[in-house]
This record gives structure tokens, sequence and C-alpha cells, in this order.
């Protein structure tokens, strides 16, 4: 990546039905004290009109507001475009249920500016009820068994010393990167809707030859799945959650080539049919069996880019 010598970044935030998630996030962002940066709101078809609301409480973002919820991916794709379009030179996903530091732009910016082969960079990311303990400091992933693993989960940040702060993949609660790597890699892949779209599309940016770096300076804070935690019948996450993460896995291996890794997962998602069987949750069980014969058979798709 060139020296950019007035660096600007779009935050792109998604709200789905998040309406107090997404109006604490918006007051942490009004904090922060990087100078130029440019909030973008996609309304994901929330039931209530709750963009103009937030639009009306924060005159200052960039609203965009889809007709049908698109997911993680085709959401944040919409914001991406957008920025893209405006000509800001980084672009940050951010979780619409995270609290930031005022600082954690700066510092993450300030590591682009030492490194010229970093594409992609994400922060220390901390629970938000535990703000001493670790919801992710990043991804290794385990070639072998296609497993997508999270470093420095649920450890203390005063024990947790990081190996190394290359990554192999950012978690898409908060990632940032540069320009230059959305346009060689393409956006994020829209067939995957929710869950493993960020391992995906972090591994084909470092096969583009970018670095993705963790920041441990920088600090936010993750409700850990506000968006998914909901009271359903068979218990806090719906069956839909379980049928992506299943799906998502096998189109996963597939991408990645790993073969051994479909032993492996066949192998926990057994046990999760198995797990459900018994404690009568049909629903998620027919949800995983679903998601194995989608994840092995639809044809995969490519990600889209831009223009």
């Amino acid at each position: 990546m060139a020296f950019i010598p007035n660096p600007s970044v779009a935050i792109i935030l998604i709200n789905w039905n998040g309406l107090e998630f997404t109006r604490a996030c918006l007051s942490s962002l009004e904090k922060v004290d990087f100078p130029d940066f440019q909030v973008i709101l996609v309304d994901n078809d929330s039931k209530k009109p709750e963009g103009q609301v937030l639009k009306k409480e924060f005159p200052k973002l960039v609203l965009l507001e889809n007709e049908q919820n698109l997911g993680f991916a085709g959401g944040n794709n919409v914001g991406i475009r957008k920025a893209l379009e405006m000509g800001f030179s980084h672009i940050m996903l951010l979780n619409n249920d995270t609290l930031v530091e005022p600082d954690f732009l700066g510092k993450m910016m300030l590591a682009f500016s030492k490194n010229p082969k970093l594409g992609l960079l994400q922060p220390m990311i901390c629970f938000l009820d535990e703000p001493e303990k670790i919801w992710s400091a990043g991804g290794k992933f385990i070639s072998l068994l296609g497993r997508a693993k999270t470093l420095g989960d649920r450890k203390t940040l005063k024990n947790y010393q990081p190996f190394s702060k290359k990554l192999d993949w950012a978690t898409g609660c908060c990632m940032l990167f540069t320009r230059e790597a959305i346009l060689q890699s393409g956006l994020l892949n829209e067939q995957y809707f929710a869950y493993f779209e960020d391992v995906e599309w972090s591994l084909r940016i470092r096969n583009q030859g970018f670095e993705i770096g963790l920041v441990p300076e920088a600090k936010i804070y993750h409700e850990a799945g506000g968006s998914s935690k909901k009271s359903h019948s068979e218990g806090t996450l719906s069956a839909r959650v379980f049928y992506y993460h299943v799906r998502n896995q096998f189109f996963l291996l597939r991408s990645q080539k790993a073969g051994l890794g479909f032993l492996y997962h066949l192998g926990r998602f057994k046990l999760w049919i198995f797990y459900f069987l018994l404690r009568g949750r049909f629903r998620k069980l027919k949800a995983v069996a679903k998601g194995i014969k989608d994840g092995l058979f639809t044809p995969l798709k490519s990600a889209p880019k831009w223009p």
C-alpha cells in the first residue's frame, strides 16, 4: 500500500432490529478522536423504520436502507460499495453491538502507516460485560482440518500475550482494511449471508499477498451475539443460526479444499444432531441436517468485485 498523507475511514454498521445496540454504538463512535471518518449505517429492512430514527438522532451519518434483509455479507457490501464510491482510503466493518474506545481507530491507522504490507487489521475485542476478558484476539486457520480458531478466547487481558501480531483471519465484528485490499480481493461473498464470511474473505485477502494483523492496544467491547441471541422455543439461538453455521462451514471447507476437515466437521455436527435429538430440539436437528446437505452440494458462487 502506498503512503496516504490524509487517510480517511468509512465505518459501516449494519442495523437489523437492533435499535438500542446501534444507538449505543453510534454514541461511542461520536467520541472517537480520529480526524477523518464517516459512519455509514445500513438498515437491513428492520421491522420498524429504525434507520430513520437513528438518522434523526445522529444526523451526520450516511443512511442506506435495504428493502430486504441481505444478511451480514450482503448488507455490508451495500455499505462497502458506497464507501468506495465516496473515495475513502480505508473501510471498517463494525458490529452494531459494540462500544469502542475513543483512540481505537487512531491506533489501528497508526499500525497501517508502519507496515505497508498490511491489508486488514482488527483490534483487541473484549466482552462488554467483562471488559478484562477477551472475546477475540484474531484468528488462526488450521488448514488440515479447515478449522477457524479464535485466539485469546475468554482469556484475561493481563494474562494474554499474543504469540504474534500476524493473523490468519480477522473477525467481522471489527475489521479495518485498505481500499487496495478490497479492489484486489473482491467484496464479501454474499452466498454466505452470515457466519464464516469473514474467515473466507480474510483468507482471500491473504492469498492476494496482503498481511492481516492484530492491534492489541486498540480496544473495543462486544455484546457477543446481540443480533442472534433472542428468545426461541428451542433456546436462545434460532435454528436458522445453526443452519447457516453448518452450511457455511462446508462452503469454507470446499473453498479451501480442506480434505480431512470434512470428516472432522461431519463428526462434530453428528454429535450436535444427537444432542438435539436427546433434548427434543427437532427444529435445530433439521436445520443442522439441512445445513450439511446444502453445504456439501450447493454450487459455490464467487464473491462480487467492485465496481
